[in-house]
């Protein structure tokens, strides 16, 4: 398998409108360490909380507060907010990126129904 035209793809992504703007507000907003230490707080507060619900369990209370509080922090301040935000629209293109190759392959990872 030739393996070129992955690498011009994968510097389409770097060449992105996402990918730019998430990088040049990741440097900014992570510069704070205490901002960078809440961000990565909210991060494996939030992935615990997706682990609980996928499992079907009752999520923690004192995480979701937790989670909570700590989004309502990063939330308030414009240019972390901004942050976030464009780290959504990065994954969220990287996921429907993931899903064409995916279909390409004929491999069945359960998000076809997922929207492009």
């Amino acid at each position: 398998m030739e393996y070129s035209k992955a690498h011009a793809l994968a510097q389409d992504i770097r060449d992105s409108e996402e990918y730019r703007t998430y990088h040049a507000l990741k440097d900014e907003v992570m510069a704070d360490e205490t901002t960078a230490a809440l961000i990565r707080e909210y991060r494996k507060l939030s992935v615990s909380l997706q682990m609980a619900a996928v499992s079907g369990r009752q999520a923690d209370s004192e995480d979701m507060q937790r989670f909570s509080g700590i989004s309502a922090l990063l939330f308030a301040k414009p240019e972390v907010s901004q942050y976030l935000l464009a780290e959504m629209r990065l994954q969220q293109a990287m996921a429907d990126i993931f899903r064409i190759l995916t279909e390409a392959a004929d491999i069945d990872m359960g998000l076809s129904d997922m929207q492009a």
